[in-house]
């Protein structure tokens, strides 16, 4: 089962430790990408107008530093660096060790700067967002769509994709074919926070239970186990299931 988490603009640091190596990190196919966009990213990070072309406030420049030592800062488990609502609610480090092992195997966060991690890989801090378009090399996302594929689909294998991204990184990677007919977006309704709230449980869920689905049904079913639910299917092929979620 594939279950892909968007990343948080919140993130942490150890503050010791030995730095990323890239080469260690999920999906290596994606190693060429990986360092084209930190390559630009860097060189936005140096301007003096870094804050506005990366579409953040002034008072966020300590952040952008962070893009400028992505080599030699201490590498931390994503798991670790991806904090806030969503990563609060899915609570990693109090699954018990089947679960654990699960989440590590089917959780993926789809990142701007490193297309796609697993929980496991020690990255570090940055900040880049999907919707960004850096200079000299125009739309981030746009940067992924035609790598992402290549890996995600195959991760996927013949059974769901749990989507729980939000707007900002679904368009980094659409499935397509027999992987389409396997999407489901998990959709929250009411407030953004709530909705990262339900969707991290809704992962913890999943990985807890461990039951496996091939269908749309089938995992509507599992979450339905302890949410309301109402699963709606696509109105042509190619779009996704639509998995509403409420926590009961």
């Amino acid at each position: 089962m594939l279950i892909l988490l968007p990343p948080s603009e919140s993130k942490s640091n150890r503050r010791r430790g030995r730095p990323a190596d890239p080469s260690s990190w999920s999906f290596p196919e994606l190693a060429e990408t990986r360092a084209l966009v930190a390559k630009h990213l860097r060189e936005v990070s140096q301007s003096p107008t870094a804050t506005a072309d990366l579409g953040v406030s002034p008072g966020l420049a300590d952040e952008v530093a962070r893009n400028l030592v992505l080599e030699t800062a201490p590498a931390t488990p994503a798991a670790e660096v991806y904090t806030g609502v969503l990563y609060d609610a899915l609570d990693l480090a109090s699954m018990d060790a089947p679960a654990r092992r699960r989440a590590n195997s089917w959780l993926v966060v789809v990142s701007a700067l490193h297309g796609a991690v697993r929980p496991k890989d020690r990255i570090t801090a940055y900040r880049l967002s999907m919707d960004v378009r850096l200079p000299g090399l125009g739309p981030v996302a746009a940067a992924w769509r035609p790598v992402l594929d290549e890996v995600l689909a195959p991760a996927a294998g013949r059974e769901v994709v749990v989507d729980c991204r939000s707007s900002t990184y679904a368009v980094a990677w659409t499935p397509r074919g027999e992987v389409a007919d396997r999407w489901v977006q998990v959709r929250v309704p009411g407030a953004s926070h709530m909705a990262k709230h339900t969707r991290g449980l809704v992962a913890r869920h999943l990985c807890v239970v461990g039951q496996r689905a091939r269908t749309p049904e089938r995992l509507a079913g599992t979450v339905g186990e302890a949410f309301d639910v109402d699963l709606t299917p696509p109105a042509r092929r190619g779009r996704p299931w639509v998995l509403d979620v409420t926590a009961r």
